[in-house]
């Protein structure tokens, strides 16, 4: 039967049109006059739902997440198509697509084919495997397969591999994930995989010498191949529902037998995944040591080190996941054994003879080429990530692993070319709070300590001294006229003069003492197990310090001084009102009495240079003069 032609004799059920209006398949033909498409990602980031989390690309075994703050994008060129990063992401911002569009172009043009994989009988649970592939065939796909064909023929190709005993080390092939990990990233291992297909891609072939090459292929599975040449679209089990819903076809509401004679879904030697019974049947046995099972990339490290070493391996049985049914989207881990059940029931009885047709030839060769899509580094961009990571405390990198990477060097080589960010990184992110902290705690033209530390320190001294009974004092101190510093020698002169003061005041105190800038050029000393007259004398040094300040800068004598306020908490008759509020006062009333002095808020006294004493009692603020 000529498949190529839409006219040709087709048994088809009627129908439901389909609307495809705007869609352009635009479907390449081969020499052989076979459609063929090539295949980009199948993962795309909805920017409505990405939070930039960065869940995603600790996840990504191959770096295929790209990083364009705040958001990310996959990278097509570098993604493998495991789908780890679907169920990775807490925000379901992630989505898994075939190409809707081209698959419902297939089945309205009604001579298409459709290959289910295996995996289909979990995926529309409780419904039939039967009622599945009738609602396929309603949806206008001519022909629907089972993927057991493709099992059966690489199935086949293994069986004369493992004949074969002249190979050292062979990889199964068959997992696509698997495949194109290796021929980007590890290109020693590339001459030892097995030169067999994906059983999906043996299918295609087999279909296209049973029907003709110009028959469009369209392939649907939890996570459809990257890269198949041979097929036109490739769908997931989610992107068929939804063809289903658009034209109408409801699985459930189908026949429970098949309403046409099905294609072989029987299988002879095969298991599900495309190895042979007979090679499954070594793993155990003590006397063979010619078939290793690995799940997981992990181990290709490993691999490749042991062929660059010149080790021989056997049979390597490696798969990205622990089968299909353990594909990150094919649904929660802990229904793994759910779905191995459901499609084991739903398995029909093994056939004792072969069911691939007498006549029928189709190839199951493959080569594998280097892919190394590798960009060269800038050592110099390495090496600033690296001094912005830090090292730990013994002075060697972290290599922690918290950002999905095995070491620092790793990490800073997929910063600097956009497949990662610092933001992953903890040793970063404890250095930024810490200098966040600092910055917070201490004063940037001072050094001092900052008016929220002082804060938090004077609640805390306050509690203590209630539960100890012990006094504490505060001083209080405003420079004299520093806006004439300012106005007569320029800022830099008044920042100058600033540094100088809090180093004075910082070195007059004890270290059990807590100097700080409350703000503009007023700066405050808390002075724990000290009481008023103690902390008068600690002022009277402060004092004679501030004032040596302008000399020691070339300003006149007398330029830099500054007046004091001096209140204490004794907790036994614990002062009326907020003690700086009090410390405030005294310091005004210094400033009134002729400034460059010292005032004690009890006694009502205040001591000033000479020896003179003013009368405390002229009040707070209103007495201050006019120019501080």
């Amino acid at each position: 039967m000529d498949w190529a032609n839409p006219l040709s004799s087709r048994n088809l059920q009627s129908t439901p049109a389909l609307d495809v209006t705007g869609v352009t398949p635009d479907i390449e033909v081969t020499s052989s006059g076979a459609p063929r498409i090539s295949q980009t990602s199948m993962f795309a980031v909805l920017p409505e739902a990405c939070v930039g989390c960065l869940a995603c690309v600790r996840i990504c075994p191959v770096g295929a997440i790209a990083v364009v703050e705040p958001l990310v994008q996959i990278d097509d060129d570098t993604c493998v198509g495991c789908g780890q990063c679907v169920p990775a992401c807490p925000h379901n911002a992630i989505e898994a697509h075939g190409d809707l569009a081209r698959a419902a172009a297939v089945a309205a043009g009604g001579i298409g084919a459709l290959i289910l994989a295996p995996e289909a009988a979990a995926h529309f649970y409780p419904a039939k495997p039967e009622q599945v592939v009738n609602a396929c065939q309603a949806a206008g796909f001519r022909v629907v397969t089972r993927g057991v064909i493709g099992d059966e023929l690489v199935a086949m190709a293994y069986l004369d591999l493992w004949d074969d005993p002249s190979w050292g080390t062979l990889i199964r092939s068959t997992d696509p994930v698997v495949v194109q990990t290796i021929t980007r990233d590890w290109p020693e291992l590339v001459p030892h995989l097995a030169p067999v297909c994906t059983p999906s891609e043996a299918e295609v072939r087999y279909l296209h010498a049973k029907y003709g090459t110009a028959m469009p292929m369209v392939y649907c599975g939890f996570a459809p191949p990257l890269g198949g040449s041979l097929v036109t679209a490739s769908l997931t089990f989610g992107d068929l529902d939804e063809l289903f819903r658009r034209l109408g076809v409801t699985v459930g509401a189908q026949p429970d037998v098949f309403t046409r004679i099905p294609e072989e879904r029987r299988r002879y030697l095969s298991a599900a995944g495309g190895l042979p019974l007979a090679m499954l049947a070594e793993v155990g046995k003590p006397e063979s040591r010619r078939f290793k099972i690995v799940r997981g990339m992990h181990a290709l490290p490993a691999l490749a080190r042991s062929m660059r070493d010149g080790h021989d391996l056997g049979f390597i049985d490696i798969l990205s996941a622990e089968g299909a049914l353990d594909h990150p989207l094919a649904g929660p881990k802990e229904e793994l054994f759910w779905r191995r059940k459901v499609c084991e029931s739903t398995e029909p009885p093994r056939s004792r003879f072969p069911v691939l047709e007498e006549g029928v030839v189709a190839s199951t060769g493959a080569t594998f080429d280097i892919r190394s899509r590798q960009r060269p580094f800038d050592e110099r961009q390495i090496a600033a990530v690296l001094d912005e990571i830090g090292t730990g405390p013994n002075g060697k990198a972290w290599d922690c692993g918290g950002c999905g990477h095995p070491t620092c060097r790793k990490f800073a080589e997929q910063v600097t070319i956009g497949r990662a960010t610092l933001r992953l990184c903890a040793p970063y992110q404890q250095r930024r709070a810490e200098a966040a902290s600092r910055e917070a705690a201490v004063d940037g033209v001072t050094g001092l300590a900052t008016y929220r530390v002082f804060v938090d320190r004077l609640q805390n001294e306050v509690e203590r001294s209630k539960r100890s009974g012990e006094t504490f004092a505060a001083v209080f101190l405003d420079l004299d006229h520093f806006k004439l510093v300012n106005d007569g020698w320029g800022h830099a002169m008044g920042n100058a003069v600033l540094k100088a003061v809090g180093l004075e005041l910082r070195e007059g105190v004890r270290a059990a003492d807590l100097v700080s800038r409350w703000g503009g050029d007023e700066f405050v000393a808390l002075l724990p197990r000290t009481d008023a007259a103690g902390a008068e004398r600690v002022a009277e040094i402060l004092r004679e310090r501030v004032a040596s300040v302008g000399p020691r800068l070339g300003m006149p004598e007398g330029s830099v001084t500054a007046s004091f306020g001096v209140a204490a908490f004794d907790p036994e008759t614990p002062p009326v009102g907020d003690l700086m509020e009090l410390a405030d006062r005294a310091l005004y009333r210094a400033k009134a009495a002729g400034r460059n002095a010292i005032a004690r808020a009890t006694p009502p006294t205040v001591k000033v240079p000479n020896g003179t004493r003013a009368d405390e009692r002229t009040g707070g603020r209103a007495d201050a003069p006019p120019d501080s």
